[in-house]
């Protein structure tokens, strides 16, 4: 390595868009300003780009074409005025929201706010590095002791990532420890820094698919202070700074740059979604499907999709093909797919991106082109894939990319099955010259593992759409990068069964959900392993429920499966978990379409919604189901009392009890193994539906309104969506908003509704719930009576105007 530091630097263009540096060996450096609160950095150690081409950052229909967008392409931003000025050795910048200090000996850049400020800072003398001899490039900056690190996608242990040392690298990583194991299966360069006593927080995406390092203050060098780095196995740096100057506005920006869910998913997809790898293996495949209906129905237990694990494609020698049907397994997977269908229950179908050399379909794929050659030849790149020797498809490739979507339709879509789980797409290529056709520009592999990955889930999706070009399209997908929510939901792979696994997976979806990609859940009841404890398997349906994603799902090396019914004893418990997810759809829905609208976060940290409570800064495992609903998991083995720390700012009343507390103080509550704890802030309003077999499978013509009036005086809204849930036409105007108030005073509660939209609704009105020991007089047209509980409720017409 001949590590080189950029140094005597000088502009070439200080006026334009972008801004120009040229160092003294000949690199390049630009600095564009893309709004007032987004600038980015870019750094060519050879004068030039390595990849001229993005596909994370959108254009402004908020996606990219599948052959990708050129960097140099700012059309899509507003590129502001701005003043530039010399102020010694160093330029200034200055727009509405931001000033930048170039210093030019080095090209560290100080960050500061409007008023002059500074909030980031490179390091000095070491800010922009690369290896003369290598590919790989480094970004430093100081590191204080008072910053928290948020994001940076799915990752081992707790949530703030200040003091570690991660790296990226997508690997199959089964039966991983979710406290400990790094790397993991997805790619996100992207963190948010937050400091508390200024209250600022600022995004850093780095917009590069090479495996990379991200240390946030774990190296320790006498000659540099503290610092921190990104750096990355090669490719450009090419890196923008998103000034929020909130948590929650540099998600909202973030997502905005990187392009949101592009069709809000159905309806059906955040019920109890069913899962086994071992009903597909077994010999008797398609009867042991058929009896997972059969006891759904039997143990009453509602239930709208069905994974069909990869089992179903196995030959003769226990060898995976995708596209292929065992049909000594499954003699009729027609009959399969009606019999699911009869039951109102989806199916998605486990598909690889990898084709064995035993494939009976290799080499028509290899005679068309469509497989990632190795660098030596024109043959396809041989891999170690699940079962031998294989090779990945090409999604760069026309003859890649076309393939797939062909066998979506044929083998999948014609039967039935209308969604695609894109499983095993970490693209595990370990020779980095490994060539992609790149839509007619070459790339290496290492430039292109996660841009295969995003292909593939693409080619899906294109393919689903075509086929049901008025449904909403589900897709689910293993791997992941920034740009991946525009299609598909995820979760976080093959964990183990432990309640550490229950524990530390949800830090891992939070930073997620930071990270742009929301919809996302894990693998209830641990997916490796042996099989969970009655106790655990309670406490982790209680856990998941509350996810975008709810599945059990397993496969087990003792044989069993995880599945509602496996343990009789707690049968009820695990069914009335299940009737609550269902009855809380109306909510859960609201969230993720508005998910898909601004890219906030289904599931929050409570540092996203408590940012000056001290408390909330380091908080890895309680949560906020939206704006409203904390979630305190019981994730302890005998736990039948739970301490919950209550947010400043607001009062906390108890779901159950309707007792209320003040926040900032924490507390001790009962937790027994019937249920978790559950607060509700105030002025917080919660719809509720009914419970059915599935959605769709009655009409949806209830709705309950939770609502916790502040005990003092306040006030609360929550906005309500409705539409069919199934098809496009949302988008044509057929959605209605439903807007839910709450005004308390010292001595009345005033209830409000309002309904906006051309969606017909399936009620005419809405019953409000108040908590338990509510006694002020309730200002509400409509029938009021207290239940045996000593809740309020009052049934109220709902208003409609049209939109």
């Amino acid at each position: 390595m001949r590590l080189t530091a950029v140094t005597h630097v000088s502009p070439l263009d200080s006026a334009a868009h972008p801004l120009v540096f040229q160092g003294g060996r000949g690199e390049i450096l630009r600095v564009s300003i893309l709004a007032d609160d987004l600038i980015r950095v870019e750094h060519f150690p050879e004068g030039k780009p390595r990849l001229a081409r993005t596909w994370t950052v959108a254009g402004k229909d908020g996606d990219v074409p599948r052959e990708g967008r050129r960097r140099d392409d700012l059309s899509p931003f507003a590129l502001p005025r701005f003043e530039s000025a010399r102020v010694e050795n160093a330029l200034r910048v200055q727009t509405q929201q931001l000033q930048l200090t170039i210093t030019l000996s080095d090209f560290a850049i100080q960050w500061s706010d409007a008023r002059g400020e500074p909030f980031a800072c490179d390091l000095s003398g070491r800010a922009y590095v690369y290896d003369r001899a290598g590919k790989a490039i480094w970004h430093y900056m100081e590191h204080r002791p008072d910053e928290h690190y948020y994001g940076l996608g799915e990752r081992a242990g707790e949530l703030d990532k200040a003091g570690t040392r991660m790296r990226m690298r997508n690997l199959d990583a089964l039966g991983y420890n979710a406290r400990t194991t790094d790397p993991l299966y997805k790619h996100f360069p992207f963190y948010i820094t937050f400091i508390p006593d200024s209250q600022i927080a600022y995004g850093l995406f780095y917009d590069n698919f090479a495996p990379c390092v991200f240390d946030l203050g774990c190296e320790v060098d006498a000659y540099h202070g503290r610092y921190r780095y990104y750096q990355a196995d090669d490719g450009d740096l090419d890196y923008y700074l998103i000034y929020g100057p909130s948590i929650e506005q540099v998600v909202e920006k973030f997502t905005a740059l990187t392009g949101r869910i592009q069709i809000v998913p159905p309806r059906w997809s955040l019920g109890y979604l069913g899962s086994t790898m071992s009903y597909t293996e077994a010999p008797d495949a398609q009867e042991q499907l058929k009896q997972f209906v059969a006891l759904c129905a039997e143990h009453q237990i509602p239930c709208d999709l069905f994974h069909l694990s990869s089992g179903y494609t196995l030959d003769a020698d226990e060898k995976r093909n995708v596209f292929t049907w065992n049909r000594n397994r499954i003699p009729d997977p027609r009959a399969m797919v009606d019999n699911f269908a009869r039951a109102g229950i989806h199916l998605t179908a486990n598909i690889k991106p990898c084709l064995l050399t035993t494939h009976p379909r290799y080499d028509e794929v290899a005679s068309r082109g469509g497989f990632i050659e190795s660098a030596e030849s024109d043959a396809p790149q041989a891999s170690v894939f699940w079962g031998g020797q294989g090779s990945y498809i090409d999604f760069t490739s026309e003859a890649g990319y076309n393939w797939w979507k062909e066998n979506v339709r044929a083998q999948l879509l014609e039967y039935g099955i209308a969604s695609t789980w894109n499983d095993n797409n970490e693209f595990e290529i370990w020779d980095d010259d490994a060539r992609c056709a790149g839509f007619g520009e070459p790339l290496r592999i290492a430039l292109a593992r996660s841009l295969e990955t995003m292909l593939m889930v693409r080619a899906s999706y294109e393919a689903q759409r075509e086929f049901h070009p008025n449904e909403r399209p589900y897709l689910i997908t293993r791997s992941a990068c920034p740009g991946m929510q525009r299609y598909a939901q995820t979760w976080s792979g093959d964990n183990s069964t432990s309640w550490e696994t229950l524990k530390y997976n949800i830090p891992m979806g939070l930073g997620l959900s930071l990270s742009g990609m929301g919809n996302t859940g894990h693998d209830v009841g641990g997916f490796m392993g042996l099989a969970p404890s009655p106790e655990l398997f309670v406490r982790w349906v209680q856990n998941g429920v509350f996810h975008p994603r709810f599945t059990i799902h397993s496969w087990h090396l003792d044989g069993t499966a995880n599945e509602p019914w496996m343990y009789p004893e707690v049968l009820p418990i695990i069914r009335e978990w299940i009737e609550f997810r269902y009855r809380l759809m109306p909510y859960l829905y609201s969230l993720l379409f508005e998910s898909a609208q601004t890219g906030r976060p289904i599931i929050r940290p409570m540092v996203y919604a408590f940012p000056r409570d001290a408390r909330c800064h380091t908080e890895s495992f309680d949560f906020m189901l939206g704006p409203n609903l904390l979630v305190a998991s019981v994730y302890e083995a005998g736990a039948r009392t739970r301490r919950v720390y209550l947010p400043q700012e607001t009062d906390w009343c108890d779901f159950y009890t309707g007792k209320w507390y003040r926040g900032g103080q924490e507390i001790q509550v009962d937790a027994p193994l019937e249920r978790i704890p559950l607060f509700v802030s105030a002025g917080g309003i919660i719809p509720m539906g009914k419970v059915m077999r599935h959605i769709g499978a009655e009409p949806d013509d209830v709705r309950q309104v939770y609502v916790f009036p502040p005990p003092r005086e306040g006030r609360g809204a929550f906005t309500l969506i409705e539409d069919d849930g199934v098809t496009l036409n949302y988008q044509r105007g057929a959605l209605t908003r439903v807007t839910l108030q709450v005004i308390a005073e010292s001595n009345t509660i005033e209830l409000g509704t309002q309904a906006r939209g051309d969606f017909a609704l399936p009620y005419s009105r809405l019953e409000f719930i108040l908590p338990p020991g509510e006694t002020r007089r309730v200002d509400a047209r409509g029938e009021t009576w207290t239940d045996a509980d000593a809740r309020i409720h009052v049934v109220t017409n709902c208003p409609r105007e049209h939109a």
